[in-house]
């Protein structure tokens, strides 16, 4: 599809009939606009300049008129810029990013079928386990097009195909993304939707066919992030007035309060609910974790049938069971939905590496309910074993996680190696000794090792055959956060690999 250019003034009175115009100064209200940047060295002749962030400097506006910036979008007028230039001055810049950039993009969400995933921990895995069963639906119809998917972990939208640093896309490039995806001729796109998208209108206007609810834990809970933890459930819950099928899962905490905000989305026309335990729309039973995998059934209105991912961790029967539900109602066949699941995979979840009877497990979990939730399915599918775990937290956000973390590895585990973990701008054995000292509540072996290789080296010289290994929080990344820079690292799962062939 095209793109419609549209003029200045179009998008003057597209903010002024949401109310967010302060003051304007149009010009000539005819000049279209042929693109949209808050990057001063993107712009080209015919830019909307949206001057945003924290750091922004009267600078990089000066070089965006320079480069061809036919007018600027701000919470301010600048005095250094000559008054003649156009301008648009608004009250709330999130949400006026999010109207402008689906206004400029024509709202091409609209010619997809979206799926929204939200929840304290399992959004990647579930949105990866839609992945491969929509693809199979796909070839089903008998079509070689993939479907779409953005994640923490990367993305992929028919024409961009690249690791991911942020769990939803900034407002551009999530619009982008839709706009690739339906010129690459793709019908179906998968998302995780984080809370702090959700509060902060990154997905503003967006409408989902289906948005999924996981779960709701205590995290992301700081003065950069979530006030509180009202504030942060909330957020969480705005993604039911954006979707028009809404699937909520049972067995979460707040359950009730949950499920009567899906009933009451704005747009939502059915609400389907699954479980492992409640009475329910969707339900699984006869779990059986075995040979690197678990089976489960799933029960229905409309089938009661077997199926299997290929994948560890009890705790993924709960993302298995989103998927199943969510591609139930968007009328995906039990036999797509079956193959899909089997084939699935998830980078840095739950990724196993065994050699001479020792067995490690690569991670994600990174917060209290991951933690808790991956140490009671290792002690259910590791009765017998030890268990060891190398982990750090980040510096500079979510300082709760030190002592949740700290805490749940003194009472599981047998053996602690505290490690670095995206200290950015804290020093790395700040962060370790802030952990450990919750570490040593427990009847817990603790040790410091700075570097993370060294540490999952150590650790894996150490353990034995009756041990499993957890190497947490850093999943599939493959860089450190040290001060404001991203340096380049193995990941994990490469490194653990890498240790187990030199034994």
């Amino acid at each position: 599809m095209e793109l419609e250019l549209h003029a200045l003034d179009d998008y003057r009175r597209l903010l002024f009939d949401e109310g967010l115009v302060v003051e304007t100064n149009m010009g000539k209200i005819d000049t279209k606009v042929s693109k949209i940047s808050y990057n001063s060295k993107a712009v080209e002749d015919g830019t909307l300049f949206v001057c945003k962030g924290i750091h922004f400097s009267p600078k990089y506006l000066l070089d965006a008129i320079n480069s061809g910036a036919i007018g600027y979008v701000a919470e301010k007028k600048f005095d250094e810029v000559d008054s003649s230039v156009p301008y648009i001055i608004v009250n709330d810049m999130r949400k006026t990013l999010a109207l402008i950039a689906n206004y400029y993009y024509g709202n091409v969400w609209k010619y997809l079928k979206a799926v929204g995933i939200t929840g304290t921990k399992g959004k990647s895995t579930t949105t990866h386990f839609m992945k491969f069963i929509l693809d199979e639906h796909m070839k089903e119809l008998g079509s070689d097009i993939r479907s779409a998917y953005l994640t923490g972990i990367h993305n992929y939208d028919g024409v961009i195909d690249e690791k991911s640093h942020l769990t939803t896309a900034e407002t551009f490039e999530l619009h982008e993304h839709f706009y690739n995806a339906v010129q690459s001729g793709i019908k179906y796109l998968t998302m995780e939707v984080s809370s702090q998208a959700l509060k902060y209108h990154r997905t503003y206007g967006v409408g989902y066919e289906v948005g999924c609810f996981l779960n709701i834990g205590q995290d992301h809970i700081s003065a950069h992030e979530h006030k509180d933890f009202n504030d942060y459930f909330t957020s969480k819950l705005k993604l039911f007035d954006q979707c028009k099928i809404a699937c909520v899962n049972l067995d979460c905490d707040h359950a009730d309060e949950v499920l009567e905000a899906a009933k009451a989305g704005k747009n939502v026309e059915k609400v389907y609910t699954f479980s492992q335990k409640a009475d329910c729309d969707f339900k699984a039973y006869d779990i059986k974790p075995g040979n690197g995998g678990i089976d489960f059934k799933v029960k229905c209105d409309s089938f009661d049938e077997a199926f299997r991912i290929e994948v560890p961790g009890l705790f993924n029967v709960a993302n298995a069971l989103a998927a199943v539900t969510m591609s139930a109602a968007l009328g995906i066949s039990v036999s797509a939905i079956k193959k899909g699941l089997e084939l699935a995979h998830v980078s840095g979840r739950m990724e196993k590496a065994v050699k001479d009877g020792k067995i490690a497990i690569v991670d994600y979990a990174h917060n209290k309910l991951s933690f808790e939730t991956l140490f009671k399915a290792m002690k259910q599918e590791f009765p017998e074993r030890k268990i060891f775990i190398v982990f750090g937290c980040p510096g500079g956000k979510a300082y709760d996680r030190r002592q949740e973390m700290g805490e749940l590895a003194g009472e599981y585990c047998d053996k602690v190696y505290l490690t670095e973990d995206d200290p950015a701008e804290e020093k790395v054995i700040d962060i370790c000794h802030e952990i450990e000292k919750y570490v040593k509540k427990y009847d817990c072996e603790e040790e410091i090792v700075l570097d993370r290789t060294e540490a999952i080296r150590k650790a894996i010289h150490e353990m034995d055959d009756n041990t499993v290994l957890l190497v947490a929080g850093k999943g599939h990344e493959t860089d450190q956060k040290r001060g404001t820079t991203y340096v380049p690292m193995k990941s994990d799962y490469d490194t653990v690999k890498e240790i187990f062939s030199s034994l």
